[in-house]
């Protein structure tokens, strides 16, 4: 049973990313979770954190053990659930995981409406922009977006479908002109989201492609490419909920709508697991009841821009 404790202390820390924060958390005291920790390393004769003054990082050894303990202590929820008859409700600690933009317009929003619902259940909303694994750091649901999922351990499922769109202040394209074609974009100067200088073109008849862009900005979040949008400082590919408002009220223009790739999609990703805890599924029915349960459906309009193409139809 101590070595149980160990890992339960361990990922509070690493979910934590301080001794004092898992401390509170777990209602004991930072010295008391420091040589909870130490013990461990001791037992397993590797060294699990690297600790400095500002913060704590996982060693390589500690990444694999912090995914195995996730997994273990997952499974002894949901065992615990199963004979318990705590499926009826949704109850106990949902840990989320989002990127920032998403997160702040449009997961906060809906944030009462859910806690609500299901007062029973607690929320530890993460929102990051890094790259990391969907189910680092024991959450529970990783949100994403994205056209398609790299190869995982993680179950996912579809929400709804999601725009992307390439845009740029009227000053900018006064200056250098609207590229007519994807491949106008080599003359360009592109806000690059990290990670992403390739992007993904398509459209109704046409197979999607990617192509490499080049500029001289490049940030990991879509606030801050927005805000260069603005500026006037290029052209960005970009999720059309964070320049929704931008467009209606002309200081953006998007470009090359009828190249919009159509993949694109908010995911939510779990644990593989035997039994779904119900505070995911709750949470994951949520989500497709907001933003669409169909495969191919679009979110509402305050999250994401219906194609101008869509409103000419329908008058």
């Amino acid at each position: 049973m101590e070595a149980l404790g160990q890992m339960v202390v361990f990922s509070r820390v690493v979910e934590a990313g301080s001794f004092s924060e898992a401390a509170r958390r777990l209602g004991s005291s930072k010295s008391a979770v420091s040589r909870c920790v130490a013990r461990l390393e001791q037992r397993l004769d590797a060294q699990l954190l690297q600790r400095t003054t500002r913060r704590l990082a996982l060693t390589e050894a500690g990444r694999l053990f912090h995914a195995r303990c996730s997994s273990i202590l997952r499974e002894i929820e949901d065992a615990e659930r199963a004979v318990s008859g705590a499926q009826g409700a949704p109850r106990g600690v949902l840990r989320v995981n989002a990127p920032v933009s998403f997160g702040q317009r449009e997961l906060a929003p809906i944030v009462p409406a859910f806690m609500s619902r299901h007062p029973e259940l607690s929320l530890d909303l993460v929102l990051d922009d890094r790259r990391v694994d969907a189910l680092e750091g024991a959450f529970d649901v990783s949100v994403r977006l994205a056209p398609r999922l790299p190869d995982s351990s993680a179950i996912a499922r579809r929400i709804a479908s999601l725009r992307l769109v390439v845009c740029a202040a009227p000053s900018y394209l006064e200056r250098r002109g609207a590229p007519r074609s994807p491949t106008e974009l080599a003359s360009h100067e592109c806000l690059i989201y990290s990670n992403h200088e390739r992007w993904l073109f398509g459209g109704r008849s046409r197979a999607e492609e990617s192509m490499r862009v080049s500029g001289r900005l490049r940030a990991n979040n879509g606030e801050a490419l927005r805000g260069a949008l603005l500026a006037g400082l290029g052209l960005a590919q970009i999720p059309s909920f964070i320049v929704a408002a931008d467009v209606q009220c002309g200081a953006l223009t998007v470009v090359l709508e009828r190249f919009e790739p159509r993949s694109p999609a908010i995911w939510a990703l779990y644990s593989q697991t035997r039994h779904v805890s119900t505070k995911v599924r709750a949470f994951i029915d949520f989500l497709s009841e907001r933003f669409g349960t169909a495969l191919e459906s679009v979110p509402p309009a305050a999250a994401i821009m219906e194609p101008r193409s869509a409103r000419r139809a329908a008058r």
